[in-house]
């Protein structure tokens, strides 16, 4: 389809296109950041996390914070490492620590859903208002009294940006609706991960914690 054939479409939809055409680029757009983003996470998250939680239990706390430092970049290193950095930490402390990150990363992992929700809400609207001016042109381009003096042209652009507009208005918003459907059960699944993951480290936590303390008991009893 060349530029002038793109042109009288436009044209043909109205002036809803246009937020139609601003909508679509920004959909578009936040799609692929986040695509890039999540195919990023997936591609090494999980073999970081296991990697770190063996280096932990292990009793290579340096190592582990090294691991984690390589790879800031990621959601549950930045959780691991805010938490492994705090010196001496209760077991209340610690578990708050991994809550108080874990909500931070949350927060950036469901970043622009408002937005494709947004999108999703506004373009079937927007569509459906080129199909009300659309109705408008039409009406204004019959001539009751004589139908064969009706203006054809006009007729025809009414019944054009109807179809056009409202077309395209779904098409944005299925399309939108797609990727923020394929991101939200990618965030869904993150948090689970999250929580898998921080509940290993914290129970390793827990154990280092409490095995010098048994120590303790044992030789205070013998």
């Amino acid at each position: 389809m060349g530029l002038s054939a793109i042109s009288e479409l436009f044209e043909a939809g109205g002036v809803v296109m246009w937020p139609l055409l601003i909508s679509s680029i920004l959909a578009v757009g936040l799609a692929t950041e986040r695509t890039i983003f999540w195919v990023k996470i997936y591609k090494r998250q999980e073999r970081v996390a296991r990697n770190v939680l063996n280096l932990y239990q292990l009793n290579n706390v340096v190592g582990a914070i090294e691991k984690l430092r390589k790879n800031i970049d990621l959601p549950i290193a930045r959780i691991f490492l805010f938490t492994l950095e705090l010196e001496n930490p209760t077991s209340e402390e610690f578990r708050l620590a991994l809550e108080t990150e874990a909500k931070v990363e949350i927060s950036l992992l469901k970043r622009f859903n408002h937005i494709f929700d947004t999108i999703v809400g506004l373009a079937p609207l927007l569509g459906l208002q080129g199909t009300i001016f659309g109705l408008i042109k039409t009406f204004a381009s019959l001539n009751i009294g004589n139908l064969a003096a009706t203006n054809k042209a006009g007729l025809t652009a009414g019944i054009s940006e109807d179809l056009i507009a409202t077309s395209f208005g779904l098409l944005v918003g299925i399309t939108t609706l797609t990727f923020a459907s394929i991101f939200r059960g990618l965030y869904q699944r993150e948090i689970e991960r999250i929580e898998e993951y921080g509940g290993h480290l914290e129970l390793i936590y827990l154990r280092r914690v409490q095995l010098p303390e048994k120590t303790y008991e044992i030789t205070q009893r013998t």
